[in-house]
């Protein structure tokens, strides 16, 4: 262990910094942990985020910012709250970062939900009939069709809940992802509570939000 944190050098623990915005002291870890690989001390410093980013949810974040981003022209704009705990993490320079980045992000990709778990139950359904019906008419046995239709289903989560979504400044991480890289930073429960899109001539304009709990235990 001893050889392998003399070999990290302090460019290094610079590069994967200026990389994932991580503390130094945990990039210098997530280093010495992955012995010298960058890419995988992306990987260490990731799943680190996630996890603070689990311990921290359950922290009340009744603080934060609305941001906007104006798409092409003015034809697509979005209006994204995010919330955290306190009003200085609120405005900092990274958590305004994520706000806009995050707002982009939605103006391009264009998700109907926020997270898996508000997706109606009825649009759930709706789509496990389909992909059911389609693996069906391969003739498949029954256990293969449901392992088919379970696939499918992460698949649609992926293009309609945002959280689900890679990232597009950065397709090997979602923006579940990007968000817990920031937990993991600020410190703090953050929590992207809702968002608005418009697109100019398009009826079918998009608003979501998080359920609340009454509503999660509801459905």
């Amino acid at each position: 262990m001893s050889t392998v944190t003399e070999n990290i050098s302090a460019a290094m623990v610079k590069e994967l910094r200026e990389k994932t915005g991580a503390p130094m002291m945990d990039c210098r870890s997530a280093l010495v942990e992955a012995k010298g690989n960058l890419e995988e001390a992306i990987v260490v410093l990731r799943k680190k985020g996630m996890a603070s980013a689990a311990k921290k949810s359950g922290r009340t974040a009744s603080e934060g910012a609305v941001g906007t981003y104006i798409h092409a022209g003015g034809k697509i704009g979005v209006l994204l709250e995010i919330n955290c705990e306190s009003d200085f993490v609120a405005r900092t320079e990274d958590f305004q970062e994520l706000l806009k980045d995050i707002a982009m992000h939605i103006a391009a990709t264009d998700p109907r939900y926020i997270r898996k778990e508000d997706v109606t139950a009825a649009d759930m359904e709706r789509e496990k009939d389909i992909y059911r019906a389609q693996a069906a008419a391969t003739g498949k046995p029954a256990p293969v069709v449901e392992k088919i239709v379970e696939g499918k289903m992460a698949k649609f989560y992926e293009e309609v809940c945002l959280l689900e979504q890679p990232f597009i400044k950065e397709q090997t991480v979602t923006i579940g992802q990007l968000v817990a890289q920031k937990v993991g930073k600020l410190g703090e429960n953050l929590q992207v509570r809702r968002f608005a899109r418009f697109k100019v001539g398009d009826a079918n304009w998009t608003v979501s939000q998080i359920k609340t709990s009454t509503e999660e235990a509801a459905s």
